[in-house]
């Protein structure tokens, strides 16, 4: 059925102002930025869809989104869902090749790009196959382009159209931690879904409360933390629209005391190492969660004794829009992934499908209402991972005899050393609890007799003596066993992350030893 209580739009902006929220401000830039009331969303995500209409730009085509966390992209994402428009939010961190693969892969014909993102952007545009209108949010917007107050002016206001609960709603591209980009479409009822399941049951979100996500909106965990779930429950979000360096998120909590933080785990372990140095922020925190990779359970530990707040560690994935396992307050445990979260339905299966017994490791699958349907024109991809109504994670889990989920590692990154299973994630987390290390990464390297072995980069918290891998080595062994220990350790100053903080290990495998 097709109606406009189908349409996102209906529930997570218009229903606000008549709820008597209107003057609310439901998004506000850090550092004395700009503000968005309630009203204020639901008017200028109008503007932006009569504004798409008047441009030409037909329902179903797609609007690609570059554009920084400010109070202009809930307008814009809004207002494409408005007028039946498909918002595709970039990572806004690519070089110039990639953005011109994905906006030749959706195909999009209207481009809203950020002014300090444009010159990155720019060598790619000029005759574009597709694109019809680049929107600039600048006070000038360079020839050929519109800027995005000339684009509203005189626009109206465009009421939400009808849609089915079906119906695609926006794009997003995964974050590439296993090599390029997918575009994965969701529909108008998954946005709904992560709220009435993670959102309500888990995060529990009050109208008082204020979130911020260090995690950005382009990708899926940042959409549902500062968009989604603040939406749903008529709270404020917090928009920062820098890079989140450890440093400045410590300095934004201080400023805007935000009730909620939404972090991932390599920045969880910077903000404790600056904690460690120059003390704990005084807070108004109630609620804390991770996502994105596994949190090291000395992390964890370290944030709570520095905070007096739990961090509620989760797994989701841009497939499944948000998280779908998680710890809960009351109920956390660091070091493993918690259970499901109702709502979603578990599986943990063999190389062959078969279901794999208690304290056994396998892929993890996951069925649940928010789940895509497939990938945009990766059919071969698609049918790999989307089975019916169960969606394959790539992720490998242990599910204890209590029913939580121990996470081992992508399936792609375990391998076997004497004929057993070694998961980087239990080295990894070995070699952060030392007090020298802030992060480390593991990968399979073959040694002189051909077969695989552990190999760790590491980045330490600082300078150390010569002999430190020889004794990480030791350190590990005497952790989780002596025949999972790294046998080469190097040192580095950085490990290579997508935006969302997840470490590429495919552009580690293969590195001198």
């Amino acid at each position: 059925m097709t109606d406009v209580a189908g349409n996102a739009a209906t529930w997570f902006v218009d229903r606000h102002p008549g709820e008597g929220r209107g003057d609310k401000v439901a998004f506000r830039e850090a550092g004395g930025g700009r503000s968005l009331s309630y009203q204020g969303l639901a008017e200028g995500s109008g503007q932006v869809a009569a504004a798409l209409r008047r441009a030409g730009v037909r329902p179903e085509e797609r609007a690609a989104m570059l554009v920084t966390d400010t109070i202009e992209f809930p307008q814009i994402f809004f207002g494409a869902l408005k007028c039946g428009v498909v918002p595709v939010p970039l990572n806004t961190l690519l070089a110039a090749p990639v953005y011109d693969a994905i906006l030749r892969d959706c195909r999009a014909t209207v481009l809203f790009v950020s002014e300090a993102l444009f010159d990155t952007i720019s060598s790619v545009l000029k005759g574009h196959p597709t694109l019809r209108v680049i929107i600039v949010n600048s006070d000038r917007a360079p020839e050929g382009c519109t800027s995005f107050d000339a684009f509203l002016r005189n626009a109206g206001t465009l009421e939400t159209q009808p849609a089915s609960d079906d119906e695609v709603a926006f794009w997003l591209y995964s974050s590439g931690s296993t090599g390029q980009p997918k575009g994965v479409p969701h529909v108008h009822s998954a946005m709904k879904a992560t709220a009435d399941t993670y959102g309500a049951h888990i995060l529990g979100l009050r109208e008082d409360d204020v979130v911020f996500s260090a995690a950005k909106l382009f990708f899926a965990y940042g959409l549902g933390n500062a968009m989604t779930f603040p939406l749903a429950a008529g709270a404020t979000t917090v928009l920062f629209a820098g890079r989140p360096t450890p440093a400045d998120m410590l300095a934004v909590m201080t400023a805007e005391q935000p009730t909620v933080f939404c972090g991932v785990p390599t920045l969880y372990a910077a903000m404790v190492a600056g904690m460690d140095k120059a003390g704990t922020p005084a807070t108004l925190l109630r609620r804390a969660i991770s996502a994105g990779e596994a949190l090291p359970e000395d992390v964890g530990m370290r944030w709570e004794a520095h905070t007096g707040v739990a961090i509620l560690d989760g797994v989701g994935s841009t497939e499944m829009l948000h998280i779908f396992l998680s710890n809960r307050a009351g109920d956390n445990v660091y070091g493993t992934s918690g259970v499901a979260v109702p709502g979603y339905d578990m599986r943990l299966v063999d190389e062959t499908g078969t279901e794999v017994g208690d304290d056994e490791i396998g892929e993890l699958l996951v069925r649940g209402a928010s789940a895509a349907a497939g990938y945009w024109n990766q059919r071969k991809k698609s049918r790999t991972t989307f089975e019916g109504e169960w969606t394959r994670t790539g992720d490998k889990y242990e599910r204890r005899k209590d029913g939580r989920y121990v996470y081992c590692g992508r399936t792609d990154d375990m391998f076997k050393v004497s004929g057993i299973w070694v998961s980087p994630f239990e080295v990894e987390q070995a070699l952060v609890s030392h007090p020298a290390v802030l992060e480390a990464a593991v990968v399979a390297a073959p040694g002189e007799d051909g077969l695989d072995k552990p190999k760790a980069f590491v980045v330490l918290q600082d300078a150390a003596d010569s002999g430190i891998a020889e004794h990480l080595k030791e350190h590990v062994k005497d952790r989780i066993g002596k025949w999972k220990y790294p046998r080469w350790i190097s040192i580095v100053d950085e490990l290579p992350k997508t935006a969302t903080g997840k470490i590429q290990r495919f552009r580690l495998r293969g590195a001198g030893q």
